[in-house]
């Protein structure tokens, strides 16, 4: 049972919370029934995408044990601190906090659930991200305590959920967007990731994981269907060097269709 002190403990963080974060005016939440499905290139690249249409945007890296925001974005270094408020990393404009940026590369972040959604909580209420139009939220896969624990507080207008074409990627990202339904979200979409592969020597296109099931779900789920991202070899390499495909090669095939996702994403909620 909650004491009378930890409910009124608990009311001065949400209030804390929503105070800091009002000035940011969409939150956009991207997670997935399962992992290995590219969620947080979907993620890294919508963020620089709607950076590059002239928005101010951030990422908020809430896989606190397994933190890769940094590493796409070439981000390093410790996080500063001003006053009591976090400071967040800037990579080509767009803000970025992470569990990464604080610990050194080889240590294990081992917590329960409660810690690493008070960690979530305080990357919402102490980080100083200021006045902005998009924040985007990478969330780790599955429907556990950081994906109730965004919703609750962070209070997303939407719901990106990224799947791959495979029935295995198919049956989890049901889930997720089950568990989106359930927590309300004004708007719920779907990515499909790992679309195909357009061979480099002689332009054949390779369906890998299969075609047509990120569609063909959504609109059995009843939900807008946002695009079909191809694998690109340039943008894995890039990732790994910490560069975006979107900034670096903007008419590539895969920069393309999330410019594409981007401006269905300014269709749906604006500026």
């Amino acid at each position: 049972m909650i004491t009378k002190e930890q409910k009124e403990k608990l009311a001065q963080e949400s209030k804390k919370i929503a105070d800091n974060i009002s000035h940011i005016k969409h939150r956009i939440v991207v997670f997935s029934g399962k992992g290995g499905v590219g969620k947080t290139m979907v993620s890294v690249n919508l963020s620089y995408g709607l950076h590059v249409h002239g928005y101010k945007t951030g990422i908020l890296d809430a896989d606190i044990t397994g933190p890769n925001v940094p590493k796409m974005t070439g981000i390093q270094g410790e996080v500063h601190m001003s006053g009591n408020k976090i400071i967040p990393q800037e990579s080509h404009g767009v803000k970025i906090i992470s569990m990464a940026n604080l610990l050194s590369p080889d240590q294990a972040v081992i917590w329960r659930g409660p810690m690493r959604s008070k960690m979530i909580n305080q990357f919402l209420g102490d980080v100083e991200w200021g006045n902005m139009d998009y924040l985007i939220a990478d969330l780790p896969p599955g429907t556990g305590d950081e994906v109730l624990t965004i919703a609750q507080s962070m209070k997303p207008d939407m719901a990106i959920i990224v799947t791959t074409p495979q029935e295995v990627s198919l049956i989890d990202s049901v889930r997720a967007i089950s568990m989106a339904k359930k927590m309300e979200i004004s708007q719920i979409a779907l990515i499909e990731n790992m679309s195909g592969l357009i061979c480099p020597d002689c332009g054949h296109r390779i369906d890998l994981f299969g075609s047509g099931g990120g569609k063909k779900q959504a609109e059995e789920m009843n939900i807008p269907f946002l695009g079909a991202i191809p694998i690109n070899i340039d943008a894995r390499i890039m990732a790994d060097k910490g560069k975006s495909i979107v900034i670096e090669k903007n008419d590539a095939d895969i920069s393309v269709v999330i410019f594409q996702i981007v401006n269905k994403i300014e269709n749906v909620l604006g500026v």
